[in-house]
């Protein structure tokens, strides 16, 4: 069921399932490396409650291994099993743990057939047994592999919200639940899972006092061998102290009505961090039964995650229009929200040092505002570290005015900014058109698109006589443009408050400035009035300068 439920994972991440081209001896080393590591974060997740990552990027990478050992043929060993404890408290009734669910299919899938289900969230913290002897509590055990735990019993004592004390059915009880870090209206769709369970495993691991423990709660989700009635179950929880359970459990028939408790927890303040939702049947065995991975009466769904492990392709570098080298992810397809995201921009040449990817690395990538994609960290690096070699630096932001050999990619992007809403806004031509149109017509330079006919634009390939009319119509539109958009086209090195400032309104003004001219205008330092003096007298700008005094354009 495991390996069924990664090869879900697998599908709905979207990423693509191509098995990478290695030769054996490298997949046998990269397969040895991620087992490994996998390895010992899940140990450390069962014995400490805590990861150096999320449950998310854990469960991506462990369905990559997957695919990796079925594309070579490698026996498949699930490395999500609790490692065994030689040492430590045995728990009175194991803790099963609960089976994942990829999506509502699933979910329907597993409630077929099932009676009296309960939903509630899926708290996000430390797994913990109580256990109470003659009303007291007795001990407290950390889940550890399932059977053995840590003792806890002395950090209970000093978890205010953990009741010292019990009476009636609760005096002779094995509990079992979630210690959670208590917050004031979370709201997890905007706040996300901050670290939450690390922060408790520290409290709890912590020694000598501390004063995190009264910053903890606890989420009651099993009483083995309790009254088989949900409703007196939660009714007596609420009345021993433990009140959480009882205001966060529904009752469920159809898989539409967990999926609106589910949303509407995501949605909704809660007094905890949650990870998705769990299902449960009232209807369980004795807990003698009751074995680690063996909890067939208890599921999760859990919240689709905000990050995804994207692979990386290859690395692109692209030349800006003021000259900037930018390094570009090309990535296997991954979905994010509703975005199917190929490439992510890594940013400068030394950012991309200093995060040192390569093909075949897996990056964690998320949507930052406006949702586009970002990289979060590097989860995993391929073993093999083969990089391209960036392009040599050459450009600035005075280059690529005219159309050269080795300019493309500049050129294209200085055309680009000028289609923008920055400087002409020419509705509906993107970079592909502007290419488009360059290759058609063999720009010289980065106005030359001024003088095509409406003949030269209807004969573009791809171009429709209406859309050829309606991008003449536009740039004769540009002609009419004020001078001080024309100077922002020219890509000069001008602040926006000094261009607001400037009063000039020919360009034989602007020539005319000197350096301490420049520096009169608002946000115009020394070394920006200098740029300013140089791009102006830069031959390129000079003649572009010209060749738009010739087409009678206004200030020039």
């Amino acid at each position: 069921m495991k390996r069924m439920l990664l090869l879900l994972i697998m599908m709905v991440t979207g990423a693509e399932a191509t098995c990478p081209a290695w030769a054996p001896a490298r997949a046998e080393r990269e397969i040895a490396r991620l087992t490994a590591q996998l390895a010992r974060w899940n140990e450390n997740y069962w014995r400490q409650g805590a990861s150096e990552v999320s449950d998310g990027v854990y469960d991506q990478l462990s369905a990559r291994l997957t695919q990796w050992q079925r594309c070579f043929g490698y026996g498949e060993q699930d490395e999500s099993s609790p490692p065994g404890v030689t040492s430590g408290v045995m728990h009175p009734v194991a803790h099963t743990g609960v089976q994942k669910l990829a999506d509502a299919r699933a979910v329907s899938q597993w409630m077929a057939g099932k009676r009296d289900l309960w939903v509630q969230p899926k708290v996000d913290g430390v797994a913990v047994t109580l256990v109470y002897h003659h009303g007291r509590l007795q001990q407290a055990i950390s889940r550890g592999d399932g059977l053995k735990g840590e003792d806890w019993t002395e950090k209970a004592r000093r978890i205010p919200a953990i009741p010292q004390t019990v009476t009636g059915a609760l005096a002779e009880s094995v509990l079992q639940g979630e210690i959670f870090l208590q917050r004031d209206n979370h709201i997890q769709k905007q706040m996300g899972g901050m670290n939450a369970r690390a922060k408790v495993a520290g409290a709890l691991m912590q020694h000598g006092e501390s004063q995190a423990l009264s910053q903890l709660g606890v989420f009651i989700w099993a009483w083995p061998d309790g009254p088989q009635n949900m409703d007196h179950r939660l009714t007596l929880l609420r009345q021993a102290g433990f009140p959480l359970t009882q205001r966060y459990s529904q009752k469920v028939t159809r898989p539409k009505e967990v999926a609106e408790w589910r949303e509407h927890w995501f949605t909704t303040p809660l007094p905890f961090v949650t990870d998705g939702v769990v299902i449960r049947s009232a209807i369980e065995p004795e807990g003698k039964y009751w074995l680690p991975t063996q909890g067939s009466w208890v599921a999760a769904w859990k919240y689709t995650p905000a990050s995804q492990v994207a692979e990386v392709k290859a690395i692109n570098f692209t030349v800006g229009r003021t000259g900037k080298i930018a390094v570009v992810a090309q990535l296997l397809p991954v979905k994010l929200d509703d975005k199917q995201v190929q490439r992510v921009n890594i940013g400068s040449l030394a950012r991309w040092q200093m995060l040192d990817i390569a093909p075949g690395d897996q990056l964690l990538i998320s949507l930052a505002g406006q949702g586009i994609p970002r990289i979060d960290s590097v989860v995993w690096r391929s073993l093999q570290r083969t990089k391209p070699t960036p392009p040599v630096q050459k450009y600035n932001a005075l280059t690529c005015f005219y159309a050269a050999p080795g300019c493309e990619e500049q050129f294209l992007a200085r055309l680009e900014w000028l289609g923008s809403k920055a400087v002409f806004d020419i509705n509906g031509l993107g970079r592909a058109g502007w290419q488009t149109l360059h290759q058609a017509h063999t720009f010289t330079h980065i106005f030359s698109w001024m003088v095509l006919t409406p003949e030269q634009l209807g004969n573009t390939p791809g171009m429709t006589p209406t859309r050829a009319a309606q991008l003449w119509h536009q740039f004769n539109l540009v002609r009419q443009q004020p001078f001080k958009r024309w100077v922002t086209a020219l890509g000069l090195p001008l602040s926006r408050a000094a261009l607001g400032g400037l009063a000039d309104s020919r360009w034989e003004d602007i020539v005319a400035r000197d350096e301490l001219g420049w520096q009169r205008l608002p946000g115009m330092g020394s070394t920006r009035a200098q740029r300013m003096v140089d791009a102006i007298h830069h031959p390129a700008i000079s003649r572009l300068a010209q060749w738009l005094a010739s087409q009678k354009i206004a200030g020039f």
